[in-house]
């Protein structure tokens, strides 16, 4: 009988799981559908606002080509009208100066018709009619002001909405996680000369796998990535994991987010346990400091009496750092030495009597990969801070370098 209610309590605790994220989920969609309108009414309202952009682009390359054309046959009339008032004028004149002729010819018996026939001769060779150019200044032909639409009314005639990106796909296998950095490289299912930049984002989370719909930790964004790869640096690893996303832009809209991925942040704290401690020893997590008076016993008094117990182990705790390892020998050529493959790391923190010499007490812990000593000594007290992993820079060093020992090269 209990068995069988101790599975239905297991059925009950599932079932209310699964009607809590059901209930997520509905609340996600319902917020979806109201997302859907607000964003449609937002890109009609952008769609509507580029078409008018478009349309007074229009109407003021309209307006600056009318007033070309109409700038253009001003001055055309302008020449036209000042060659035909002087060709009517000249026109004038030479008929005049013809009628003189003509009665001057008839009256040729005259005695003054020599000294006629010479003023008529001198009156034509002054004549405008002779200094008048017959040639229109300028053309009638307005063709150099024609416009050859076709190449625009096809660009126009395909204006479509711009494409949206893809979304990336995150190589995990190109991704890294060291020296308190995360390096997350991705690539593009298909090629996109239209992007323009990338977003990524991510928050700190204790759950393996696919982020939940429900987390504490809010998304951090970084904006403005131009390259298919971005490191974070500076982090503290105070959570075991991270979920990353990380979508394309282009430069009228962004593409939906990739397949989120969780990649494990390992990081090392080497953690004083005071249960095993020496009795004078009074330990804080990360920091001892000797008490002479048994500090160790009075801290365990007051944790039994505030109903706490003892103290987190090493393997629970949260990772952060480790003092400095020692290697452990592989046992080739008696000489320490770290694999690529697989290798454990000793860490070990001893206390001494520093008159007698004597020792108090070790404190140890393993870790799977080599790292940098981190230690604070302050008034009287010895405080265990972050323990770095060894970083990159010194791997680069060791990669150049032609004289390394086999030791440091390993560590490659």
């Amino acid at each position: 009988m209990e068995e069988q209610r101790e599975a239905l309590r297991k059925i009950i605790k599932t079932l209310a799981v699964k009607n809590e994220e059901i209930q997520s989920f509905i609340y996600s969609l319902k917020q979806m559908l109201l997302n859907v309108e607000a964003n449609s009414a937002k890109v009609q309202e952008d769609l509507e606002a580029e078409f008018q952009s478009l349309f007074s682009l229009l109407e003021e390359l309209k307006e600056g080509m009318l007033m070309k054309i109409k700038q253009d046959r001003a001055s055309r009339t302008y020449e036209l009208q000042n060659q035909l008032a002087a060709c009517t004028r000249a026109l004038e004149s030479s008929e005049e100066l013809l009628e003189t002729a003509n009665q001057t010819l008839q009256a040729m018996d005259s005695e003054d018709f020599p000294q006629a026939a010479k003023q008529i001769k001198d009156g034509v060779t002054m004549a405008p009619a002779f200094r008048l150019s017959l040639k229109a200044k300028v053309s009638d032909n307005m063709s150099h002001l024609m416009v050859d639409f076709a190449q625009e009314r096809q660009m126009l005639q395909a204006l479509k909405f711009l494409p949206v990106p893809s979304a990336p796909v995150i190589d995990l296998a190109e991704s890294l996680v060291a020296d308190n950095c995360v390096t997350l490289v991705w690539r593009m299912p298909d090629e996109d000369s239209k992007i323009d930049h990338y977003v990524l984002e991510y928050r700190r989370t204790n759950f393996e796998g696919p982020p939940r719909l429900k987390e504490d930790q809010p998304w951090m964004v970084i904006e403005g990535i131009r390259q298919t790869e971005y490191t974070l640096t500076g982090l503290k690893f105070d959570m075991k994991y991270m979920n990353f996303r990380v979508k394309a832009c282009n430069k009228a809209v962004a593409g939906e987010f990739s397949e989120p991925v969780t990649l494990e942040t390992p990081a090392f704290m080497f953690r004083l346990d005071a249960s095993t401690s020496h009795q004078n020893l009074r330990v804080d997590d990360l920091s001892v400091e000797w008490d002479a008076m048994g500090g160790k016993v009075q801290d365990i008094k007051a944790r039994e009496k505030d109903g706490k117990g003892r103290t987190a182990s090493p393997i629970n705790s949260p990772a952060r750092g480790t003092p400095s390892p020692k290697r452990m020998p592989s046992g080739r050529g008696g000489r320490d030495r770290f694999t690529a493959e697989s290798y454990t790391v000793l860490g070990l923190l001893s206390f001494y009597n520093a008159r007698t010499k004597q020792v108090l007490h070790t404190f140890k812990t393993r870790f799977t990969q080599p790292l940098l000593p981190a230690f604070t000594v302050w008034c009287g007290s010895f405080q265990v801070t972050t323990g770095l992993q060894v970083p990159s820079a010194v791997r680069c060093l060791q990669k150049r370098g032609s004289a390394t020992s086999s030791s440091n090269t390993s560590l490659t």
